[in-house]
């Protein structure tokens, strides 16, 4: 898998690795139980510092989309496929919001009133 950044982004790197992650497993490029690039691997080909690789696989560890296991690495999780379409559904929606200048409680009335 390939994993993008822009570093004239504004967006933090960890948020765009984890982001691209996101996407991967949304499209179905990473599957369950397919392991990620080691820390160290892609934090020396993306030209960032570890830690930063490391937020984000902790961020994805966070959102259930990755197993983070002693030895094994970052391990794409068996509820991932549900879940990173979600959270990549809702990145976009929160993006499109701000750009509309659309703020949280606002977003988060209209959604409840869809979901009733």
């Amino acid at each position: 898998m390939l994993i993008r950044i822009d570093a004239a982004d504004r967006t933090p790197i960890f948020t765009q690795i984890a982001a691209s992650v996101r996407g991967g497993i949304a499209r179905g490029d990473l599957t369950q139980g397919e392991r990620l690039p080691a820390a160290r691997d892609l934090a020396a080909s993306l030209d960032v510092n570890i830690h930063t690789v490391l937020r984000a696989y902790q961020e994805l560890r966070d959102e259930g989309l990755v197993e983070l296991r002693r030895g094994r690495g970052a391990v794409v999780s068996g509820d991932a496929p549900r879940n990173a379409e979600l959270a990549d559904a809702l990145d976009r929606l929160v993006d499109t919001a701000r750009r509309f200048g659309v703020g949280a409680a606002e977003l988060s009335g209209e959604i409840t009133r869809r979901m009733s």
